[in-house]
């Protein structure tokens, strides 16, 4: 078993699975020119059902939509599929200005004569990358059109003017969106159909604990506990449209708190966070050091779901806020 994978082991992934992996990635080497393009993810994706479902499809050479609601982990696990499989990454973001020639190339201008500029979804093609695309409901859909047979079973690019090119053998693509964002809208059905869509299922407690313990290894038991249920019960109430999908944002709430970690003053590092967004764990972080770091101001206990569920209120603003 090759190091990279150890984690995926760790979560009892199948081992037939495994081998597939391993034997993709013999099959394909990646060239010097990209290794560069192979990077670590941050923090591992966990969950066991999603990973093999993902995993499989890209065996088979399907690509991959991942929707879901905010701070679901879609593009942490697009970064690990990439990873798990050792190939380059490319990630296209995409915007209500995007077009044809910011995803397949356009002419330039190159040593006296005119040339293709590659675009990052032609040089995927031709390296056998992953290519990520980033909000994908954010792009019109004539611009994503131009995917079309590059994402179905005829697997090229065909450029006007220029040669056509077929996909690389391993070039995989995987879309991620959100419902509900600014600026987003329904993907054209043909699009759609070119993908295998999973829905991603809301955070768990199990897997947030495997997240906060994978970055702050020296967290208090009663801290982490009541940082859980304090993200937990955001998420429900996000879900119920009690408060807005804003305050749920997993990496506002732990960076802060991090920053207190790190020697620097609770306070300081709680308005550190930023907008109002964070607050409800800013306000936390001030008052209880939500990752356990240093004096602990409530010595008589903490009843994490408890002190949370009195904590969370709706502000004015629609946001989430807490009254310790």
């Amino acid at each position: 078993m090759q190091s990279e994978l150890t984690f995926l082991e760790e979560q009892n992934i199948s081992e037939a699975l495994l081998r597939k992996v391993e034997e993709f990635r013999e099959s394909y080497p990646v060239s010097d020119a990209v290794k560069n393009r192979v990077s670590r993810p941050s923090i591992p994706f966990y969950g066991k059902e999603i990973l093999e479902m993902a995993i499989t499809a890209l065996l088979q050479g399907s690509n991959l939509l991942l929707s879901g609601a905010k701070a679901t982990g879609k593009n942490i696990l697009a970064e690990n599929l990439a990873y798990i499989f050792g190939r380059p990454t490319y990630n296209i973001s995409f915007n209500v200005n995007t077009d044809s020639s910011s995803l397949i190339g356009t002419d330039t201008f190159r040593d006296n004569e005119v040339q293709l500029r590659k675009g990052s979804v032609y040089r995927c093609a031709e390296e056998g990358g992953f290519g990520i695309f980033d909000e994908i409901n954010m792009a019109k859909n004539d611009a994503a059109s131009v995917l079309h047979a590059t994402l179905d079973h005829r697997r090229m690019i065909d450029v006007p003017g220029y040669d056509r090119i077929e996909l690389h053998p391993a070039t995989r693509f995987i879309g991620t969106m959100n419902y509900g964002y600014a600026g987003t809208r329904e993907l054209n059905e043909a699009l759609v159909s070119r993908f295998l869509v999973i829905d991603m299922p809301p955070l768990t407690e199990e897997n947030l604990r495997k997240i906060i313990e994978h970055d702050y290894p020296q967290i208090r038991p009663d801290a982490e506990a009541a940082f859980c249920g304090l993200f937990l019960d955001l998420q429900l109430k996000a879900q119920n449209s009690e408060i807005s999908t804003k305050a749920l944002d997993l990496c506002g709430l732990l960076g802060p708190s991090g920053r207190a970690g790190r020697g620097r003053d609770r306070s300081c590092a709680a308005e550190s966070g930023g907008d109002g967004r964070h607050e409800q764990g800013l306000r936390y972080l001030r008052e209880g050091d939500c990752l356990g770091y240093g004096h602990d101001p409530h010595p008589g206990g903490l009843d994490a779901r408890g002190c949370v569920r009195r904590a969370v209120k709706v502000s004015d603003s629609g946001y989430a806020g807490c009254a310790f």
